[in-house]
């Protein structure tokens, strides 16, 4: 029998961009926008960016979306891709891990392309939540409940928030909302820099009032204070802790990125943004999901040989402000740690679901520019039905000690 074999080597990412995000509804920017042309937009900027990458060596097409149903069904990253004008011979499938599909898209390609079988992939995420809101059409098994497998409140993201409350008293809710005004202040700040523009591709957008372009997020609120944040309703629970202001909305918008392998990458000419050093997805009680991060994280460092110290930049993602500080209190970190989402997070910019985690990298490749002192961060996110995941990444631009 003859034998095969193949050769493990540095899987990049060479670039990320994402639409601007929409508040979900019919008032948002992109209530008349399908969410397939939103993907499409997104790719087609990462072909127009990167020229010199010849569409017919893209080996893969990831697309993510919780909902996969209408304009998010067909497997969507087939379709995309066709629509994005890409060659028939570029093949596509679509992903679902909830929160985590986008960043599931970009580690299930880079396995491939790891193992040799891929050199170039495209991975992103699509969430339409005005169009098709989180749950819709699911139908949880009744032993979910009636076996007691999970806790009724698990099927309800801003539940599983309040309880994670209940297990960090010492998370307040005057720290949450401390946490989210910083938030909304540094993506003010970096959206004046200039920096959030570097990564998204305006859409043109229509409606009844007729064409319209989305060139920024629509859901930012500049100039919170915590004031205004302690006058909300926690929808969650009476007295409750959590509301609108400390917690991601609901939202609508896509990602995409290229990966490559790094020899491929340096024969094609395509920027090195970062290097991808490993992985991990972790479950965890599915009333507490947001937790999840930390046993993710646990489980990469201990796959990658590093600690917490080593890590210099952290892209979490913001679906509530208590998961975070619950990451941050476990490995000991300060709630307002400058290297921790220095552009803010979800809470500011917007969570559209399965996109969510090409955007965390695609800032960390953009910050890692900036900071050349930097060699490792990581980008992490909670999973809806209980589950974390987190990527760990290497800085190109790293100088070393001075």
């Amino acid at each position: 029998m003859a034998s095969t074999t193949s050769n493990q080597r540095n899987v990049v990412f060479v670039d990320g961009i994402r639409t601007p995000f929409g508040k979900a509804g019919p008032k948002g920017i992109y209530a008349d926008t399908r969410a397939d042309d939103l993907v499409v937009k997104a790719i087609r900027e990462l072909m127009r960016r990167n020229p010199q990458l010849d569409p017919a060596r893209i080996d893969e097409v990831a697309v993510a979306a919780t909902t996969q149903t209408g304009d998010q069904g067909l497997t969507i990253g087939r379709t995309s891709a066709i629509l994005a004008g890409l060659p028939e011979t570029v093949p596509g499938f679509a992903v679902d891990r909830m929160c985590a599909g986008a960043m599931t898209a970009v580690t299930t390609t880079a396995s491939g392309i790891g193992f040799g079988q891929y050199d170039v992939a495209i991975a992103g995420g699509v969430e339409h939540m005005g169009r098709h809101p989180m749950g819709e059409g699911a139908d949880p098994n009744p032993r979910f409940l009636a076996d007691k497998l999970v806790d009724p409140s698990a099927l309800v993201m801003g539940n599983t928030a309040e309880n994670l409350h209940d297990r960090f008293p010492s998370i307040t809710k005057a720290r949450t909302d401390a946490y989210a005004v910083n938030s909304q202040n540094k993506f003010d700040a970096a959206k004046k820099a200039g920096w959030i523009a570097d990564t998204l591709v305006p859409v043109a957008t229509r409606s009844a009032a007729g064409w319209g372009l989305a060139t920024e997020d629509e859901p930012p609120r500049p100039g919170t204070t915590i004031e205004d944040l302690a006058k909300l309703k926690t929808p969650f629970r009476p007295a409750g802790r959590i509301t609108a202001g400390n917690a991601a909305g609901l939202n609508d918008g896509a990602t995409a990125a290229i990966l490559a392998g790094e020899d491929t990458a340096r024969e094609l000419g395509l920027p090195i943004g970062m290097r991808m050093v490993g992985f991990a997805f972790q479950g965890v009680d599915p009333a507490v999901m947001g937790i999840g991060p930390v046993p993710a994280t646990e489980k990469v460092l201990a796959r990658t040989g590093l600690s917490i110290d080593d890590i210099g930049l952290f892209e979490i993602n913001e679906a509530f402000a208590v998961q975070v500080l619950a990451f941050l209190e476990h490995f000991g970190i300060a709630d307002d740690d400058p290297r921790v989402n220095q552009w803010g997070g979800a809470i500011a910019c917007g969570h559209p679901l399965a996109s969510s985690g090409v955007r965390l990298m695609t800032q960390l490749s953009h910050q890692f520019t900036r900071n050349p002192e930097v060699r490792y961060g990581l980008t992490t996110m909670c999973i809806g039905l209980g589950m974390g995941g987190t990527v760990i990444w290497e800085n190109p631009n790293f100088e070393g000690d001075k």
